[in-house]
């Protein structure tokens, strides 16, 4: 089993789409390389605390590589938008992939700079490429908040749409 964490903007988001894949074992919602120790979700909204709302996945590398974990990654939110996707806006929602040995960043750099220079995207990646220094686990509420939330008002206008997005273009990899 390997890990991986990645924020692409309001985890409720990210993981909606990551624990539908095959290959991924868990999805933890939580905040990255921050200064406070164990923070909480309100300080973290503040955007004064440095850290990333991001989702912490460990995947079965035999099942689903970190390359098709990262095209997804790149597929399901906007990396060229600094510190926001959506209406959601500050440092907390920033593009980041936070890599836990060298190996990854390695793959990680290498896939970047190849969409970089195919120039996929209108504008410039500014997705943050970092070793994680600190993660710690969101609340419970916040933990598989799509599934048991389905029917609030921000999951039906904003993540029911990704989810569905995410499922048509990428069925082959569906649980």
């Amino acid at each position: 089993m390997d890990t991986i964490t990645l924020g692409a903007g309001c985890f409720w988001c990210v993981e909606a789409i990551f624990q539908d894949i095959k290959g991924v074992e868990s999805v933890v919602s939580g905040y990255a390389n921050g200064a406070n120790k164990n923070p909480t979700y309100k300080e973290v909204c503040t955007g004064n605390t440095g850290h990333a709302e991001v989702c912490q996945l460990v995947y079965d590398s035999e099942v689903i590589s970190l390359s098709k974990i990262l095209e997804v990654f790149w597929q399901v939110h906007d990396p060229t938008a600094l510190n926001r996707q959506g209406g959601d806006v500050g440092t907390q929602y920033r593009s980041g992939i936070f890599y836990h040995n060298v190996s990854q960043k390695k793959i990680v750099v290498s896939i970047l700079n190849k969409l970089n220079n195919d120039k996929v995207f209108d504008n410039p990646i500014v997705t943050e490429i970092e070793v994680i220094k600190s993660f710690y686990p969101a609340e419970d509420i916040h933990q598989d908040y799509f599934n048991s939330n389905g029917n609030q008002p921000y999951c039906r206008a904003v993540i029911s749409p990704k989810v569905e997005k995410f499922k048509k273009s990428f069925a082959e990899i569906l649980k």
